[in-house]
C-alpha cells in the first residue's frame, strides 16, 4: 500500500500564507449511471501496488481575505510515482531538475558521463501550474496529473 507524508509547519500569525493547497492521490473507477451509460469517479485508492495507475489531484484554496494574482503552483511528484499525463484540460509545464520548466518535449536528462538525452515522462520529477486571473478571496480549485506506481 502506498502512504505519503504532510508536514505542516507552525509559523508566526503575521507570516501565515492564505494560500492552503493538499496533495490527494486518487484513484479512477467506473460508475454505471442510470442511464445505461458508465461515468469515471476519482475516488480513494482501497490498495495500489507497482504499475497501478493514480490520479494525483493538487487542490488550492485562497484563505485570505485579499485576491492572490500571478499565482503559481508547482509540486514535485510524489516518491513511489512516475509521472505519466497530464489529468484535464490544464497542461502542466513539466521539469526533471525543479528548476527548469517546460513540455516534455523540451526536457533534457544530464548522462553521468556526460552529455544529455531527451527526457521521458518518468524521468519528470516536478509539475507546475500557472493561474491566468486572480484568485479570489474563499475561492479555489485543482489541478491533476496521471501517474503510476513505481
Amino acid at each position: 500500500m502506498l502512504s505519503f507524508l504532510i508536514a505542516a509547519v507552525a509559523t508566526p500569525a503575521a507570516a501565515v500564507d492564505p494560500l492552503r493547497l493538499e496533495t490527494r492521490i486518487l484513484a479512477e473507477r467506473r460508475v454505471a449511471a442510470p442511464d445505461g451509460s458508465t461515468r469515471v469517479e476519482l475516488v480513494p485508492p482501497a490498495r495500489v501496488g507497482p504499475g497501478d495507475p493514480v490520479v494525483v489531484e493538487v487542490a488550492f484554496r485562497n484563505g485570505g481575505a485579499q485576491p492572490i494574482g500571478g499565482l503559481v503552483i508547482a509540486n514535485p511528484v510524489p516518491r513511489g510515482l512516475a509521472y505519466r499525463a497530464p489529468h484535464g484540460t490544464e497542461m502542466p509545464e513539466l521539469s526533471v531538475d525543479g528548476r527548469r520548466f517546460g513540455p516534455l518535449a523540451s526536457l533534457v536528462v544530464a548522462l553521468p558521463g556526460g552529455g544529455t538525452r531527451p527526457a521521458t515522462a518518468s524521468d519528470v520529477t516536478h509539475v507546475r501550474w500557472r493561474l491566468s486571473t486572480s484568485l479570489a478571496a474563499g475561492r479555489g480549485g485543482a489541478f491533476a496529473f496521471r501517474a503510476v506506481v513505481r
